[in-house]
């Protein structure tokens, strides 16, 4: 059987681009590995999330089922709140070039990821540019490069936001939950998507049991994995599954290896739309 998989590592969080980063790194040289970390470069308001355990039930359900506090610490859930919010990737230069001396591919997730994932909806276009602006321009300074992908925060896009990205000279998306790759209508750019489940929209077993299932049949697949998460309480349950990955006969690859192998003309134009999938707290490009 053969098949590739990558692993698109989204930095949502301060402490998940201090604590997390570092021990996925750790664990991806012990594996032999490569990844695409998509990163977030401004500031975390991650203690704004208060607001949809007001607003959002299921939000309050996720939190508790994947035991956020744990996951996150007691700081990061003030941040944007009662503490001031620290810059994420800016706050790491060193890392950040880590990141890439080790061979892993680095891509734009975010300026501030709480206020997108919160507001993308009721904020005008104007807000979705400077948001842009403001990410792209920190992602240079750290790396001295444009992005070639974005990879939009909780998978929300709207048209709008579309529209910005064509201002943009991104080579390939990583926005959505799809089977398979595809073209986005309106910006003519190759889509590949998250096809795999997160662990926290399904628990430990039944998480391993799905992305074990769904490679069986080979092909092109990606893992959405959390620096919070994966590169934390779950950091060995990560280390289980791509290990049990790895005797499947599994070659892991970064997003910028597999858009080269997408032959865009047998590749289908699609629009995405919103869905609410199993898990997850409000809906997200599909």
């Amino acid at each position: 059987m053969t098949g590739i998989l990558a692993l698109k590592i989204d930095v949502d969080t301060y402490q998940g681009m201090k604590r997390g980063v570092p021990r996925l790194l750790s664990l991806l040289r012990e594996n032999d590995l490569r990844a695409t970390f998509y990163l977030s470069i401004g500031p975390d308001a991650s203690g704004r999330a208060i607001f949809q355990l007001l607003k959002n039930p299921r939000f309050l359900k996720k939190m508790i089922r994947t035991r956020a506090a744990s996951l996150y610490g007691f700081r990061t859930a003030l941040y944007g709140t009662l503490l001031p919010s620290p810059m994420i990737a800016l706050s790491f230069p060193d890392l950040v070039r880590r990141i890439m001396g080790e061979g892993h591919e680095v891509q734009f997730h975010a300026w501030d990821h709480r206020r997108w994932q919160d507001e993308l909806a009721v904020r005008p276009e104007a807000w979705i540019h400077d948001w842009f602006n403001r990410g792209i321009d920190g992602f240079e300074k750290l790396t001295g490069k444009r992005p070639a992908s974005f990879g939009a925060p909780a998978w929300m896009i709207d048209d709008r936001v579309l529209g910005v990205i064509r201002c943009h000279r991104f080579e390939y998306l990583s926005c959505t939950r799809a089977k398979s790759p595809f073209i986005h209508e309106g910006v003519d750019l190759i889509e590949i998507p998250s096809d795999l489940p997160c662990f926290e929209e399904t628990g430990i077993e039944e998480w391993k049991r799905r992305i074990l299932s769904e490679l069986q049949a080979g092909g092109i697949h990606v893992l959405p994995v959390h620096a919070e998460v994966e590169g934390g309480l779950m950091s060995e349950n990560f280390v289980q599954l791509i290990r049990a990955v790895k005797k499947m006969g599994y070659r892991f690859s970064p997003l910028c290896e597999i858009a080269p192998l997408l032959d865009r003309e047998i590749l289908v134009t699609r629009r995405f739309r919103l869905q609410l999938l199993p898990g997850r707290s409000v809906p997200c490009a599909v």
